[in-house]
């Protein structure tokens, strides 16, 4: 299994096809399992790398203070293992946060960027409802599939909750086998999340940038997004209907947005 090596942690990644690379960046809680439909929809047109976060799946899990500067780093560290120079990127959630960070600290290693579901940090930031982010972080006393089945209430709508849809059954299944995150990494995750900002060097991102945003998003309210889009230069906006998770609920539209973006770029 490939790990890339950086200081005391190790990360864990995979690489899908060939072609122009591609690094998918996963939030809280995620890793390699969670990209299964964007690998397959973007596999046929890009060399697709995942990789599982610190504190995360098949990565080491200290128990120690951890950064979204420092995830970024791991983030780059994968593209030297792979031996890419320059990527696209995507980051949603958390992942958007690392995306923000690689485009500042490593800004030769992205080409293009697209950042889902993320905010900026800091007194910028739009919260989400206080008992949400409660819910979402009390995993107290539940098994995985509870905390699974707790979790997608907050994920995505009640309406695709309840549609029968067998791409939430299968992203279900992944989540509840996925490895077992301890408490106290998820909690090392979220303090991370609390201490990021990046909201006054957003004007220093050059890649071309284009957010997404979703208007049911309980976790990120859609407008952290179009604070986004205002800061970064000349950084397109989109707006989904749906949920946070905006490459399950809205699967189409999302794969069909990353590539056109990509595609465009002239590479």
């Amino acid at each position: 299994m490939p790990y890339a090596l950086v200081d005391d942690v190790r990360i864990y990644w995979e690489s899908h096809s060939r072609g122009e690379p591609l690094l998918l960046i996963s939030g809280v809680s995620g890793g390699t399992w969670s990209w299964e439909e964007s690998i397959k929809a973007l596999s046929p047109y890009f060399r697709v790398m995942v990789f599982d976060n610190i504190g995360a799946g098949r990565s080491t899990k200290p128990d120690r203070t951890y950064r979204i500067g420092e995830m970024a780093d791991h983030a780059a560290a994968i593209l030297d293992a792979a031996a890419v120079e320059q990527a696209y990127v995507v980051g949603l959630s958390m992942g958007g946060m690392i995306a923000q960070e690689l485009a500042l600290n490593h800004p030769q290693r992205v080409s293009r960027l697209v950042l889902g579901c993320t905010h900026c940090g800091g007194s910028e930031r739009i919260p989400p409802a206080p008992e949400v982010i409660r819910r979402f972080a009390d995993n107290k006393g539940l098994s995985p599939e509870e905390i699974v089945d707790k979790n997608l209430h907050l994920l995505v709508t009640p309406e695709f909750l309840q549609s029968g849809s067998e791409l939430l059954q299968r992203y279900r299944e992944r989540q509840v086998k996925a490895p077992w995150q301890p408490d106290y990494a998820l909690q090392r995750q979220l303090e991370a999340i609390r201490d990021f900002q990046t909201c006054d060097r957003l004007n220093r991102i050059r890649a071309p940038a284009l957010i997404l945003t979703a208007e049911q998003d309980f976790l990120v309210p859609p407008e952290n997004g179009r604070i986004l889009a205002d800061r970064i230069p000349d950084a397109d906006l989109e707006e989904f209907s749906g949920g946070h998770l905006i490459y399950l609920e809205s699967a189409e539209a999302f794969h069909g947005t990353v590539l056109r973006f990509f595609q465009n770029s002239g590479a």
